[in-house]
């Protein structure tokens, strides 16, 4: 990706623009745990009782939350004319890893993912926001950082 293909930061580069987040929980014994996350209640469960999703699966709704800010926020910056994003993903884990199983990773280790675009722009615009929306999304810097193998596809549906 050449520096050219990379929007200018919406911030000052030269001053820090810290935030901090903050997420509590109360688990009962179970596998259930209440999340709060500002005045948002999440609950996270194993499919065994299955009163939400798992974390694991907490984890691809926030990888697919983020990419739609993220597209969002740099389709903004572009002028890039869509008008919605559809997107989803797979992963694979070993739950033997969460088990306790060595040498057994006990997070993913793949997700595919896909986006489908609607817009009309041409596909150099949309080339450009790919690269600038993964170099951007904190939550798929983040699998990328932990070694997950990721393959995303963008589709792009005309209007």
């Amino acid at each position: 990706m050449s520096d050219n293909d990379l929007l200018a930061p919406d911030v000052d580069p030269n001053k820090k623009a810290l935030g901090i987040r903050r997420v509590t929980a109360r688990n009962e014994a179970s596998t259930r745990s209440v999340v709060m996350v500002r005045d948002h209640v999440l609950i996270c469960d194993e499919k065994g009782t299955n009163t939400g999703p798992t974390p694991l699966e907490m984890a691809l709704s926030s990888l697919l939350g983020c990419e739609g800010v993220i597209i969002n926020r740099c389709a903004e910056a572009m002028k890039f004319d869509y008008t919605a994003v559809d997107i989803e993903a797979d992963g694979e884990v070993d739950q033997r890893g969460s088990r306790g199983v060595a040498g057994v990773r006990p997070y993913f280790n793949w997700v595919r993912m896909t986006i489908r675009i609607h817009t009309d722009e041409p596909e150099e615009r949309l080339e450009r926001l790919k690269k600038n929306v993964e170099s951007r999304c904190p939550v798929m810097n983040l699998f990328s950082a932990a070694d997950v193998e990721l393959d995303v596809r963008w589709e792009r549906l005309t209007t």
